[in-house]
């Protein structure tokens, strides 16, 4: 009968500092304390589980306690080297404190560290897991960790330091274990591999590496689980994936496709065939989020840097990049939040294939919720520009535009092709009254600015919050001050402001609302840089009751070029009139492709310059 098996990693446990993969900064660290002779009293060992914590204080034991030592090169013949890599030694001592965690079972180890070593140099304490030690039990030791006796050294290893009592961590020498490197993990796996004789290929290799989260210990036990499949054929990635309930990557790549174009019924069919393969909820969303942080990963990174984050092949590199094209990374970005926050509440319902498919649905919505995104980014930055301008839809009754584009509160119309009553007019003709054309006024020209709301004295917080919203020039950002925000206070000192929402308020507070604010409240009270208080409703707010009412400005009067056709006494009124006459008589084919600038700043109605001002101005037929 065979020897009893041995498991992998235990059987390739580093039995020296040089076996030990990765960590080269501790391990010149204690080789450097060997060989000067400056060994502590007490060291912290900490890191992610399978990185060598134990493995390390082991073998720092036995260089320390071999009869050739201290040496860095222990003979692992002696008595003392077998007994330590046989776990049975009498002078170091390992102890779990998952087990062992109370204040007795500190007070035994006290007990016990005022003997001397029996047979070695050093008496040694291994406490694994340290931070599962109870407060009392940690304050035992600290006297005794601060100066033990002569020859004692404790070493303490934890994978949760931050658990650790500080007065515990500042009388050791700690040693922070790295998470071993993918390309580390495939070499030592393709050296156990061959002395094994696993027929594995490369590519399943960096599949369990990537699958180990950096974990040493965790790569060679799944290793030593796939060892035990046919040796015929080489295993391979969907072997892994098979083993581990993991999605391929071209199913995943159907699956996200249709996602990405936003095809929810065959999203939901594919889903239904990776469901009944027998693959869980959550390992469903959760091998979904890794493609999608992948494709996050190839759309901002170079192909280089891709390959070796994401550990894929050429093949599935380029399918990705070929993917990215028609998406942006905000985009990419949603989704994983989507399918990470479905993943939590997936874990919390007594129903998760109904939200699995909930989720589904959800994300293979992208384009609608992009539209949104795309409208709420635009509008931000078009009222972070200031300029709105207004159109009339019953200027010219019949005869509506084709386009019309806001520039410098000027108004470019171009006639629709269809008014073609003067097409005999000849090129010559003026066409003056078909073009009402305002420009900005000159310096020298006369020029009245647009009159400030008067502040009101007193404390009638309500009249001077609508003199406020009143000095605001976007009607957007006033429309949204009036039904989410309420005023607490309003002095020359400090205004104070409370707006129910937390989306809103962080545009008021760092966003592009701020300074539109800051002026408004400026204007009210006629000094500069007021100070502005923007928060969260409080519960003692006292909040002014009843309909705010917001003034109304005069409209600033604009100059109008004169013409030779147009007498310096006309009225106002008649030049409309005759520009409405004349736009239904204007031929396209005098004009060209002329801009006709307009201007309908002063000659439209308040629901009409509501709307303009939501939609930019822009008249679109």
């Amino acid at each position: 009968m065979n020897e009893k098996y041995i498991p992998l990693y235990r059987k390739y446990r580093p039995q020296t500092l040089e076996q030990v993969v990765g960590q080269e900064h501790i391990k010149k660290a204690l080789a450097n304390a060997i060989s000067m002779d400056k060994i502590s009293h007490a060291y912290l060992f900490t890191g992610p589980r399978g990185t060598g914590k134990t493995s390390t204080a082991r073998i720092f034991a036995k260089s320390l306690n071999c009869v050739n030592g201290p040496t860095i090169h222990p003979c692992g013949e002696c008595e003392n080297c077998r007994d330590i890599a046989n776990s049975v030694p009498m002078d170091v001592i390992e102890i779990d404190a998952a087990s062992n965690r109370k204040v007795e079972d500190a007070q035994n180890i006290l007990e016990k560290v005022m003997y001397a070593p029996v047979n070695s140099r050093y008496k040694i304490y291994i406490i694994d897991e340290v931070h599962m030690l109870s407060s009392t039990a940690f304050n035992a030791l600290l006297k005794t960790l601060e100066e033990p006796p002569k020859n004692v050294i404790f070493i303490l290893a934890t994978t949760e330091v931050h658990k650790v009592l500080d007065t515990i961590k500042s009388r050791c020498q700690r040693f922070d274990f790295r998470r071993i490197t993918t390309s580390d993990i495939v070499k030592h796996l393709r050296y156990i591999s061959d002395c094994e004789k696993i027929n594995i290929t490369d590519d399943a290799l960096a599949t369990i590496a990537k699958n180990s989260a950096g974990g040493m210990r965790d790569s060679i036990a799944l290793l030593d689980q796939l060892s035990v499949l046919s040796s015929e054929n080489a295993i391979t990635t969907d072997d892994i994936n098979t083993l581990l309930g993991r999605i391929s990557f071209d199913l995943l790549h159907e699956f996200s496709e249709c996602i990405l174009s936003s095809k929810q019924g065959v999203a939901v069919e594919i889903l239904e065939k990776i469901y009944n393969s027998g693959n869980e909820p959550v390992q469903i969303l959760q091998n979904l989020l890794d493609y999608f942080k992948n494709l996050l990963i190839v759309k901002t990174c170079t192909q280089e840097i891709a390959i070796e984050i994401t550990q894929l092949n050429d093949v599935q590199i380029n399918d990705l990049s070929i993917q990215t094209q028609n998406i942006e990374v905000h985009q990419i970005v949603s989704l994983t939040e989507k399918c990470a926050n479905y993943i939590k509440e997936i874990k919390t319902t007594n129903n998760p294939r109904l939200w699995l498919e909930i989720a589904v649905v959800d994300m293979a919505n992208l384009v609608e919720n992009t539209k949104l995104e795309d409208l709420q980014t635009r509008l931000s930055a078009l009222e972070g520009e200031g300029v709105v301008s207004t159109v009339r839809s019953d200027v010219v009754p019949h005869a509506r535009p084709k386009f019309v584009e806001y520039k410098n509160d000027t108004i470019k119309i171009q006639p629709k092709e269809e008014n073609l009553e003067n097409k005999d007019k000849k090129d010559d003709e003026p066409i003056e009254k078909n073009i009402i054309e305002q420009d900005k006024p000159n310096k020298n020209e006369e020029f009245t600015p647009m009159p400030k709301a008067k502040t009101t004295s007193g404390d009638d917080v309500l009249t001077m919050w609508g003199n406020l919203l009143a000095n605001v020039p976007s009607a957007p950002t006033r429309a949204l001050l009036k039904q989410w925000a309420k005023p607490v206070k309003i002095s020359s000192e400090e205004v104070i402001l409370a707006i129910k929402n937390e989306i809103y308020l962080q545009q008021f507070v760092s966003g592009s609302k701020k300074a539109v604010l800051q002026k408004a409240v400026d204007d009210l009270l006629g000094q500069e840089n007021t100070k502005i208080t923007v928060r969260l409703p409080h519960p003692d707010d006292v909040l002014p009751q009843g309909n705010v009412n917001i003034p109304k400005s005069n409209p600033v009067p604009s100059p109008v070029k004169k013409t030779e056709t147009i007498e310096e006494s006309q009225s106002l009124d008649e030049l409309k009139s005759e520009k409405v006459d004349d736009v239904n008589q204007e031929d396209d084919s005098d004009v060209n492709s002329d801009e006709k600038l307009v201007n309908f700043s002063d000659i439209h109605s308040d629901t009409v310059n509501m709307v303009m001002d939501l939609f930019d101005g822009k008249v679109i037929e």
